[in-house]
C-alpha cells in the first residue's frame, strides 16, 4: 500500500474506535491512498485494543496479535510516542486513564481525537491545545461531507474485501456510526 505522505490533517485513534472491525476498517481505508486523513495512534493506544481484542472480542492472543502488527505494517508512521510526563501534567481531562490519549494527540499533532469517549476530552480544556474530538459517527460524516464520492468508493473496497456489499457494511457500521450511514444511504 503506498500512503499519502501529502496530506496533512492527522487524527489520533481511541483504543475504542479501533475495537469494532468494522469501524477500524473503515477509518484505516480512508487513511489509505488516496488518504483523507493521517491516522495516529500510541503503543498505549494499540495495547488497549489488543486488550479489547481479547477480553471482549474474544479473539486469541494470536489474532490479537496479527490484528495489531497487520495495523503497523500498513500505517508505520502512524505510531507515536509521548512522553509520560505530558499525560501526568493534562489534569484537565476527568478521566487520569485517558490522558494519554491527549499527550499522544499533542505529540502527533493531531488536529483531531477520534473516540467514542467524546465526554472524557472536554472541549474547552483540548482547545488551547487546538485539538478537537469527535466521535466516529462524527468524524466519518466530515469525511464524507469532504468527499463522498471517495468514501463511497473506500466502502464499496472494504465490502468486495470481505465479499459482501455496501449495503451489508453499512448495515454493520449503523451500529457504531447511525448518522454517518443514515447520511451515505441518502446520497445514494
Amino acid at each position: 500500500m503506498i500512503l499519502n505522505q501529502d496530506n496533512e490533517y492527522a487524527a489520533l485513534l481511541d483504543a475504542c474506535v479501533l475495537v469494532p472491525m468494522c469501524l477500524c476498517d473503515t477509518l484505516l481505508r480512508l487513511a489509505e491512498d488516496p488518504a483523507m486523513y493521517r491516522p495516529l495512534w500510541s503503543s498505549e493506544i494499540l495495547r488497549e485494543v489488543g486488550d479489547a481484542l481479547e477480553s471482549k472480542i474474544q479473539l486469541s492472543p494470536e489474532q490479537r496479535t496479527r490484528r495489531i502488527d497487520q495495523m503497523t505494517a500498513a500505517f508505520p508512521e502512524a505510531s507515536i510516542q509521548a512522553p509520560a510526563c505530558l499525560a501526568e501534567s493534562l489534569s484537565g481531562i476527568p478521566d487520569h486513564d485517558d490522558r494519554h490519549v491527549l499527550a499522544a494527540a499533542i505529540s502527533g499533532h493531531a488536529h483531531v481525537i477520534v473516540t467514542n469517549n467524546v465526554k472524557d476530552f472536554p472541549p474547552e480544556y483540548l482547545a488551547q491545545f487546538d485539538i478537537l474530538c469527535h466521535s466516529a459517527d462524527d468524524f466519518l460524516i466530515h469525511q464524507f461531507h469532504l468527499n463522498p464520492y471517495l468514501v463511497l468508493e473506500k466502502l464499496n473496497a472494504q465490502a468486495v474485501n470481505i465479499r459482501r456489499r455496501r449495503k451489508d457494511v453499512l448495515v454493520i457500521l449503523k451500529l457504531v456510526a447511525p448518522k454517518f450511514v443514515a447520511l451515505a444511504e441518502s446520497f445514494l
